[in-house]
Formats: structure tokens, C-alpha cells, sequence
């Protein structure tokens, strides 16, 4: 049976409120403009966006139960439980080299600026000489993109592994290792040893975030009609769901009563691209959806385009909340109109790191300023020492010719020159300074941001492959779903202004 629809809007939804300032680390920062009152439906992905996982609990519970898995297939089970895990390495937008048993960071030009064999990180001249002399492709199979929270463990145990075994002189197949990693990864939630852990002890893994209710709430008390589309099934949703927001609130029963629609198992991004049937749940059995859907009623599957069709609304009113870049975000973008907000968990830990760099950062603008005034300069006396260069050899030339001595100017442009040339020297003395002070302060300020790769969205003075995409793909972006609720569910969120380099 279908739940009745709440009375909407609850008054005093819209009621002005004294203006707050947001922390930054709460803010909701906007790439493309969006108009919240030309939205009629919000919809939500559940895993890492509704659901904020303990990170760092999640991971050592993954590699837990890879290790006698990986055993099985012929790794030394031994060594593999000596490992001190590096959980603290990966950050998402990693690139894995699968051929060299590299893994790298790149900006936004494809351009590869840090790299780590193991834990050992690889010099200048080893990434020139892989990565800098070809164009790398990150599509190709040799690479593979780290672009969700869900896949830091693989990245933990690839480098463990690597660190471990080459250590004790064991061969290592690269590309083995890794697709040996994704499919132990992959049966370990099939089985049931990752999710049956996590509903076994949720305070454990789970965030209940106190706001989120509220937010939800809200939007509903605005007239938004809400939606869940995750590719978690619908035992896993239930029981997750019911944690999250089964007593938040007395309005609401459940956790569906928040929902106008649920579609569980959707196997995205399959399902912005392909027309797999949307089934709905009856009891323990799945039968094929029936139309108009219910309000109530547990989907499984589904596609994008019979999706727009049942509710009946073109793309652009369409909001969809989600983690993960290439399932959720790009996908929905490439494919349909949807509007797009991301949740990146790691965005208040970057936002602090960045107000603790302001300092740093203004120093290492002075130095780039110092450092082009110095190459203006050196510049200068470069081509002052060749021009007097040429006099002297002209006036030489000329003395040999019989059309004067030349030693007086020739004398003069001699003492000039010297002095050219001690200008250029004592330039070239403070350039390597400043340069030496340069790189010394980029790497404290990426020491701020993460030990081994410094900030997640940007990579020296470039957005990372991970900004660029955040940038490129996500309308609005922030750390978590409930910080909509200091937001009206009317609000213009409106992007600043983005300055082309010739308007500077």
C-alpha cells in the first residue's frame, strides 16, 4: 500500500531567519549557477552521501577480509599479516600505473607531478622519464582512476603489497596484483564479510548525523519531492535507512515516509546509459513495475529514461546528490540534464587545511612575483652580455680590417661585459634561492593538506585530475548532505566569477 502524502508545506518553512555565517568547512561552494526553486525533485544516492562512513574503520575492515582471500590465490598469507597497511596513503583521484606498480597524482592537464612505488616516492627524474615523455592515457588499460572513498583499500593494499613484497625480494606481477586486489574487493561485499560487518556494528562504521532529518525535512516542507536511487540492495538500504533516520523525527514513521520514491540495486552507471526494467519488490519476489509508480513501493533497477518519464519532468528539474564522479555525477551529466551536487566527505579537512595555508600561500605568490622579476632581470643582462659580445667581435673584426684600432671601445665593452656577466651569475644564485624556497614552502603547504600528496583538489598551482573533475561535473559541491539545511530550499546559488587569464 502506498503512504499518504504529508501535508506540504509545513508553515513557517520559509520564515526569514536571522542571516548566519556558514563555517566554510559547512559551506555548499558553486560551480555553475543553480535556482533551487526551479527544482521539483531532489534525489540522493545513499552510500558515502546519505550514509557518511568512519573511513579509516571501513578500510581496515576491507583489507580484513581480503587478506585470506588474496591468500587463496597464492599469496604468502604470512607476510601478508606482517603488514603495518598504509591507511593513511591513498586520497581519491589517485591514478594506478598497473604496468610499473606506480601510483600517481596528476593535474588537470594529465600532467603526472607525484608518484610513489611502494611507499617510496619516486624522484623528478624517474617521473620525467615514465611519464613525461608521452602523453599519458588514463582510458587505457594500463591505468586505473581512484575516484571513490570505496576503493581507498584497494589502493592501501596494492601499496602495501608492493612495499612488502619487493622488500623481501618476492616477484611481483603488477597487473595481477592489482585485478587480484578489485576481485578480491568485489567478492568480499558479494559474501557478505564487508556488509554483514557493517550492519553487525553500524555506530562502528556510520555517522548518524543528527541534521540530516532535518534537511530532508525541509526540503519536503518546500514542496521538493525526494527520491533514493542506490545500487545497494534492498535488505542492506532497509537496515541502513533505519539507522539513519527511523526515530530522527516524529513526523515520520520511517525512513520511506521521506521518500517519494525508492529504487534500490540500480547498477549505476548502467543505469544512465542502458534500458534495464524497473521491477518492484513484492514481499521477497520482484515482479515488473507498474505504472504510474507508488509512493511506498521498494523499485529495483530501472533506467534514466523510464525514470523521467514516470515522474514526468524534463532533466533540468531534476537534482541529484551523489559521491562517487563517474557513477553518480558524470554519468548523470553526460546522459541526462540532472543537476548535480557532490558530497565530498574530505572537503571540511580540506577546507581547514587551506585557511591554515593563507599565510603560505600569500608568501609563495611574492616568491613567484620575486622569481619573475628576477628572469625579467636575468633576461635583461643575458642579451646585454650577447650584444656586447658582438661589439667586441665587431670591433675586433674591425681593427684586423685596418679601419681602426678598436682597443678603446673594445677595452670598454670588455669591462661591460664583465660586468654583464657577474650580473647574470649573481642572478642565476638568487633564482636557485628562490626557487630552493619555493619548493621548501609547496611542500610544507602540501604537508598541510595530506602527507604523501599534498590537497585533494588541487595539485601545485593547477586543479588536480580530481578538482578538474569536481569542477567540470558537479553544479554545486560539499562535505555532507545536511549542510543544505542552513541553505533556504529556495535558494540562487550562484558561482563566482571566472576570471580568464587576460582579465587579471
Amino acid at each position: 500500500m502506498a503512504f499518504e502524502q504529508l501535508s506540504l508545506p509545513f508553515e513557517g518553512h520559509l520564515t526569514p531567519t536571522a542571516p548566519a555565517r556558514i563555517p566554510r568547512t559547512r559551506r555548499v561552494f558553486v560551480n555553475r549557477n543553480l535556482k533551487m526553486a526551479g527544482i521539483d525533485w531532489v534525489g540522493f544516492d545513499m552510500d558515502y552521501t546519505l550514509a557518511i562512513y568512519n573511513q579509516v574503520e571501513m578500510d581496515k575492515l576491507s583489507i580484513d577480509a581480503v587478506i585470506p582471500k588474496l591468500a587463496r590465490r597464492g599469496y604468502d598469507e604470512d607476510v601478508l599479516r606482517g603488514i603495518t597497511w598504509p591507511i593513511d596513503f591513498p586520497i581519491r583521484g589517485l591514478l594506478i600505473d598497473k604496468k610499473a606498480g606506480n601510483v600517481l597524482k596528476m593535474d588537470r592537464f594529465k600532467v603526472v607531478h607525484k608518484g610513489y612505488h611502494g611507499l617510496r616516492e619516486l624522484t623528478k627524474e624517474e617521473l620525467r622519464s615514465l611519464y613525461h615523455q608521452k602523453r599519458v592515457k588514463p582510458n587505457t588499460g594500463r591505468y586505473h582512476f581512484i575516484d571513490t572513498l570505496y576503493a581507498l583499500s584497494e589502493v592501501a593494499l596494492y601499496t602495501g603489497i608492493v612495499e612488502a613484497f619487493e622488500a623481501r625480494r618476492i616477484e611481483l606481477d603488477y597487473a595481477t596484483l592489482f585485478t587480484d586486489i578489485r576481485e578480491c574487493i568485489d567478492e568480499a561485499h558479494r559474501d557478505g564479510s564487508i556488509l554483514d560487518v557493517v550492519l553487525s556494528d553500524l555506530p562502528r562504521f556510520i555517522e548518524r548525523d543528527p541534521l540530516l532529518a532535518p534537511t530532508l525535512h525541509k526540503l519536503r516542507s518546500a514542496g521538493k519531492r525526494l527520491f533514493l536511487l542506490t545500487n545497494s540492495r534492498w535488505p542492506y538500504t532497509e537496515r541502513m535507512m533505519t539507522y539513519l533516520l527511523g526515530d530522527a523525527m516524529p513526523e515520520y514513521p520511517s525512513f520511506r515516509h521521506y521518500f517519494d520514491l525508492i529504487i534500490v540495486a540500480a547498477q549505476k552507471p548502467a543505469f544512465f546509459q542502458e534500458r534495464r526494467p524497473l521491477l518492484e519488490r513484492d514481499g521477497e519476489n520482484l515482479r515488473p513495475a507498474t505504472y504510474p509508480l507508488e509512493r511506498g513501493v521498494i523499485y529495483e533497477g530501472g533506467n534514466l529514461h523510464d525514470l523521467e518519464a514516470a515522474l514526468g519532468i524534463g532533466g533540468d528539474r531534476i537534482l541529484y546528490v551523489g559521491d562517487h564522479i563517474y557513477g553518480d555525477i558524470l554519468r548523470s551529466k553526460k546522459e541526462s540534464a540532472w543537476r548535480t551536487a557532490m558530497i565530498i566527505q574530505e572537503m571540511e579537512a580540506e577546507v581547514i587545511a587551506h585557511e591554515m595555508c593563507r599565510e603560505e600561500h600569500q608568501k609563495s605568490a611574492e616568491l613567484e612575483q620575486r622569481r619573475d622579476e628576477l628572469e625579467d632581470q636575468l633576461r635583461y643582462y643575458q642579451q646585454r652580455y650577447k650584444d656586447l659580445t658582438r661589439k667586441i667581435e665587431d670591433a675586433a673584426q674591425a681593427a684586423k680590417n685596418g679601419h681602426g684600432s678598436g682597443s678603446g671601445s673594445g677595452i670598454s665593452y670588455e669591462a661591460e661585459r664583465g660586468r654583464a656577466k657577474r650580473a647574470v651569475e649573481r642572478i642565476r644564485g638568487m633564482l636557485r634561492s628562490v626557487d630552493a624556497e619555493a619548493t621548501k614552502l609547496e611542500r610544507e603547504i602540501d604537508q598541510r593538506f595530506h602527507p604523501y600528496w599534498g590537497s585533494l583538489l588541487k595539485e601545485s598551482i593547477e586543479p588536480s585530475s580530481f578538482g578538474d573533475q569536481v569542477e567540470e561535473f558537479a553544479c554545486i559541491y560539499t562535505s555532507r548532505v545536511s549542510n543544505m539545511l542552513a541553505y533556504s530550499p529556495l535558494q540562487y546559488w550562484r558561482s563566482p566569477r571566472d576570471l580568464m587569464p587576460h582579465e587579471l
